[in-house]
């Protein structure tokens, strides 16, 4: 059976609304969750930073999901720190995490005032953090100089099911390259003759472990509803790499997104009123060979208001109505097909 996983987002959506969503998605049988990890949105009107390491934490505490996070190493992350995190997450919480290591974008990575280094080197860095995170999780004592620098690092916390290490990968190219390391490969929804060629790239170089597919969706009860859900929230995403790579502020996505029209955002994001249909569309990107599907709803709530509450008054949860939605139109409409999709 399929894997049917939620994703979240956490450059969209109030960390404690993305809790309570998992939480439901949980409840409604959904089989794994994932999150991105980002130190700003990619759209000044998505609005939100959290934190993804913190919330892993609480999210595996208060489900029985397995989870996993995209990760860049390298600059705004030093490795022995990922490991340390991923080890301890994964000591704690047995077999249910994992993490994807990637080379990073610089609307994340700029804030530490570094250079932002070109792709080649980019990629370099992520196989030396790997080397390094593997090391590390392998309870060896590191000290490393290089594109990174380690000196007498060693993790004194070990888990006893070390978590996986897996290759995001957006090109076929990026799929091949991953293949020497990962332990498995997630990618995102491309058009399926795109994802086609990544499955095999990888593949063919000898990548092993599961494929797993990020896909994004815009559903809303009408149709002219989801295509301005999808313009709103994902107008400024759809360009892909190289431009994803380089841009290095919301204001600048938000700029390019100006000049996106509606086909090029119907081949990033599956925008559609209509749940049986969305179900089909999802099942053919799976059908290719992918072993587990997240899906992530784009459209999000309005900003919470900041009216003042009475200080005896208990604290609200922050919830997403529009995430609620979809997890119930999901669990009654996409799961059930989903889950028996063979490649």
């Amino acid at each position: 059976m399929t894997i049917v996983g939620f994703h979240n987002s956490h450059e969209q959506v109030h960390p404690a609304a993305l809790l309570a969503a998992t939480q439901r998605a949980e409840q409604a049988g959904f089989d794994a969750a994932m999150c991105s990890d980002h130190w700003a949105p990619w759209s000044v009107r998505q609005g939100h930073s959290g934190f993804a390491w913190t919330w892993l934490g609480a999210a595996l505490a208060t489900t029985g999901l397995p989870l996993g996070a995209v990760n860049a190493p390298g600059q705004r992350y030093h490795p022995a720190i990922i490991a340390q995190a991923a080890a301890t997450l994964a000591a704690m919480f047995p077999g249910r995490f994992w993490v994807a290591l990637g080379s990073g974008e610089n609307v994340n990575e700029h804030i530490t005032g570094g250079r932002w280094p070109a792709k080649a080197e980019r990629d370099a860095r992520l196989r030396e953090c790997v080397e390094v995170i593997r090391a590390l999780l392998d309870g060896e004592e590191v000290t490393h100089d290089g594109l990174v620098t380690v000196d007498r690092a060693k993790l004194w916390t070990l888990p006893d099911t070390k978590p996986l290490l897996i290759g995001p990968a957006v090109t076929p190219a990026t799929a091949r390259a991953h293949a020497s390391w990962a332990d498995g490969l997630v990618t995102v929804n491309q058009p399926p003759e795109v994802l086609e060629q990544v499955v095999q790239e990888y593949r063919d170089a000898g990548g092993r472990g599961a494929l797993n597919l990020q896909v994004h969706v815009s559903w809303a009860p009408s149709a002219e509803t989801a295509l301005a859900v999808a313009r709103d929230q994902m107008a400024g995403q759809v360009f892909g790499p190289p431009v994803a790579w380089d841009l290095d502020t919301p204001e600048a996505f938000d700029s390019l997104g100006q000049h996106v029209g509606d086909d090029a955002l119907h081949r990033s994001v599956l925008v559609d009123h209509d749940p049986a249909r969305l179900a089909d569309r999802i099942s053919e990107l799976v059908a290719i060979g992918f072993d587990a599907v997240y899906l992530h709803q784009v459209a999000t709530d309005p900003a919470p208001s900041d009216e003042k509450h009475d200080d005896a008054a208990p604290t609200r949860t922050p919830r997403s109505a529009t995430l609620d939605a979809f997890v119930d139109m999901a669990a009654e409409h996409l799961l059930p097909q989903l889950k028996q999709v063979t490649a």
